[in-house]
């Protein structure tokens, strides 16, 4: 999954059936900084805090089963000490 910011701020999932990897892709604008910052927490320039219901806004129509297999990548990321104690997922974010 990867959650797109585009340049003017706007968000969308891209790849939401790809459960298993998970980042942000933006540039380095002022736009994009602010969508982020209301989607999420900065963690440092190189990722960011993400909840899973703000995961699961952004999916849209989605396949049977996804909910929970959504449910699952997010047990699996918590045992690998990628979610914080409010459960937030980690996202590396990839700069355009």
């Amino acid at each position: 999954m990867i959650i797109r910011i585009e340049g003017d701020g706007s968000v969308r999932l891209r790849e939401a059936t790809d459960l298993r990897r998970f980042s942000i892709s933006m540039p380095a604008t002022e736009s994009a900084r602010a969508a982020l910052a209301e989607l999420g927490r900065m963690d440092g320039p190189g990722h960011a805090w993400i909840a899973p219901e703000r995961v699961r806004g952004l999916a849209g129509d989605v396949p049977p089963g996804w909910n929970e297999d959504f449910a699952a990548t997010v047990a699996y990321a918590a045992g690998k000490g990628w979610t914080d104690a409010s459960g937030a997922l980690r996202a590396h974010i990839e700069y355009d």
